[in-house]
C-alpha cells in the first residue's frame, strides 16, 4: 500500500511493465431467470484463456458491505487507502477536463443533466444520456448564470455531465449532495455539513434554482443533479512512491484527472477503447506500468440493462489478444466496483481479479466468472494489495527485512 513507508526501501526499478486492465463495473450478479450472471452468459473466449493461464481471486474494494464510487474504487486498485485520501468528484472531472480554470480556493461539483415529472420527481438521473451534441448549448446557457459575491463558470464534460466551479469568498466544501441516487423523488437541495459551508450552500442553491428556470421546456434534460463537491486534492504520487514510470489511458475526464492527481502521465488517447489500445501499443517501450480504463460495462449496469452489459464484456474480449500480444511481465485485469445490471447501480459485492505474470501457469480456474474466481489461489483480498503483488510478480519488490 502507498501510505506503507515501510516497504519503500524493498521497492526497486527494473525494466519490466504492468499493465492494469480496470474494467469499470466488472462484477455482476445472477438474473433470475437462469442463475447467471453477465459474466457468465457473455461469450468471452478470449478471457477465459487468460483465466485459465493466471492466478485469480476476488477483491473487497472498500470495506465490506460497501458499495464504492469510482473515485475510492480506483484508488484502492492503486494502493492508496481510500478513507484516508478522500477526494470529491467535482475535482475528478475538472482536473480531467482540459481548459478548466481550477485553481486553490475553488469549489467544484460534477453535474448531471437529469430528468424530472411534473411534479419534481426524478425519472432519469442521467437525461437519458443526452450526447453531448445536445448538452454542450445547455452548458452554455447554465453558464451565463450569476449568484452574487461568486464567481461562477459552467463546464462541459462528455454527454450529460458538466463541471460547476464556485470562486469567491471563503468557501467550503463539506457540502451535502442533491443527487438522491434514486428515481421516484426530488432532487435534493445543498445542505452545509459546518456552519463555514452554508455561504456556499446557498450559493449552490441559488445556481440550481436558476438552472431549474432556463432548462423548463428541455424534453429530458430539465433540471440538474450535483455530486462531490470539492477544494483542490492532493496526493502522495502513485510514481514516486512505487519508484515506477505510469502512463494512464482513459477516454472519460474523471478518470484522467483521478490519476493526473496521482502523478501518471496522461496519455492522449480518443473516445474509444480501440483508441486507447492503440494508444497503449504506441507508448508501451515508454512506460513500465500502464492503467487503461473500459467504461461500457459500467455504463450498461448503471441503466439495468443485463443484455447490454453482455455485450459490453464480448465487446472488450475481442482486443484482449491485441493487449496479450504485447508481452507484458505482469497483465491485471480487475474492476473498481461491481454494477449489477439487476441492481443498476454500484454494489458491494466482490470483484473479479485476474493477475497474468511468468509465475502463473493455471490453477484450475476453467473460466472467467465470479464463480470460478472465488476458487481461485488469490482468494478475497483487499483491492489496496493488488499493487504489491503486481510489483512482486513484476520483480520490482526485494525481500524485507534479514
Amino acid at each position: 500500500m502507498i501510505d506503507k513507508h515501510e516497504l519503500h526501501d524493498c521497492l526497486q526499478r527494473t525494466d519490466s511493465k504492468i499493465i492494469m486492465l480496470v474494467v469499470d463495473g466488472l462484477g455482476g450478479l445472477p438474473r433470475e431467470s437462469d442463475k447467471r450472471s453477465e459474466l457468465q452468459v457473455a461469450h468471452i473466449p478470449n478471457l477465459d484463456n487468460l483465466a485459465r493461464a493466471s492466478a485469480c481471486g476476488l477483491t473487497i474494494p472498500v470495506l465490506q458491505g460497501i458499495a464504492p464510487g469510482s473515485g475510492p474504487g480506483h484508488l484502492a486498485l492503486f494502493g492508496y487507502d481510500p478513507f484516508k485520501h478522500i477526494i470529491g468528484r467535482g475535482a475528478l472531472e475538472a482536473i480531467g477536463v482540459d481548459g478548466v480554470d481550477f485553481i486553490e480556493g475553488d469549489i467544484v461539483a460534477r453535474g448531471n443533466f437529469c430528468t424530472v415529472d411534473a411534479n419534481n420527481k426524478l425519472v432519469d438521473r442521467r437525461a437519458g444520456r443526452i450526447p453531448s451534441s445536445e448538452s454542450e448549448s445547455l452548458c452554455a446557457s447554465l453558464d451565463q448564470i450569476e449568484v452574487a459575491g461568486f464567481d461562477l463558470k459552467i463546464y462541459h464534460v462528455k454527454d450529460y455531465r458538466f463541471v460547476l466551479r464556485l470562486r469567491g469568498g471563503d468557501s467550503s466544501d463539506r457540502l451535502t449532495e442533491t443527487d438522491p441516487q434514486r428515481t421516484g423523488v426530488s432532487p435534493l437541495l445543498v445542505k452545509a455539513r459546518e456552519p463555514k459551508a452554508e455561504v456556499t450552500a446557498k450559493a449552490a442553491n441559488q445556481f440550481i434554482m436558476q438552472a431549474k428556470s432556463i432548462l423548463a421546456n428541455e424534453n429530458k434534460a430539465n433540471m440538474v443533479l450535483l455530486r462531490g463537491f470539492s477544494g483542490m486534492p492532493s496526493l502522495p504520487s502513485f510514481s514516486d512512491c512505487l519508484k515506477l514510470k505510469a502512463a494512464s489511458i482513459a477516454a472519460y475526464p474523471m478518470y484522467k484527472g483521478l490519476t493526473r492527481i496521482c502523478g501518471m502521465d496522461v496519455i492522449p488517447s480518443g473516445d474509444t477503447f480501440s483508441s486507447e489500445v492503440d494508444s497503449l501499443i504506441r507508448q508501451f517501450p515508454s512506460y513500465d506500468f500502464f492503467y487503461i480504463h473500459y467504461k461500457d460495462a459500467d455504463a450498461a449496469g448503471e441503466d439495468g440493462n443485463f443484455e447490454a452489459k453482455v455485450t459490453a464484456l464480448e465487446n472488450l474480449d475481442k482486443y484482449i489478444p491485441k493487449i496479450r500480444a504485447l508481452n507484458p511481465d505482469v497483465l491485471i485485469i480487475a474492476g473498481d466496483h461491481a454494477t449489477p445490471s439487476i441492481m443498476a447501480s454500484h454494489s458491494w459485492h466482490p470483484v473479479p481479479l485476474c493477475l497474468s505474470s511468468p509465475f502463473t501457469l493455471g490453477e484450475g480456474v476453467d473460466s472467467f466468472d465470479e464463480n470460478s474466481f472465488r476458487k481461485g489461489s488469490l482468494g478475497t483480498i483487499p483491492a489496496v494489495n493488488i499493487m504489491n503483488l503486481a510489483l512482486a510478480h513484476a520483480g520490482k519488490l526485494t525481500k524485507f527485512g534479514a
